[in-house]
């Protein structure tokens, strides 16, 4: 049973997330020969204030 997790910050839209699980589901069950009904995507969303690169917020650049 894969499961794959992706972290990402919040600000898409529900078709785009619901695209973004079906093709890693479909790259997943073309390349590892997965069962679809057993791949497991976790999407995890975060505020724009709870990452930062260089030492800066998301939310501040």
């Amino acid at each position: 049973m894969p499961i794959v997790q992706v972290e990402l910050l919040e600000g898409r839209t529900h078709e785009q997330l619901a695209k973004m699980v079906k093709d890693i589901t479909d790259v997943i069950v073309e390349d590892a020969g997965a069962a679809r009904e057993a791949v497991h995507v976790i999407l995890r969303e975060m505020p724009k204030d709870h990452y930062s690169v260089g030492g800066v917020l998301k939310s501040d650049q």
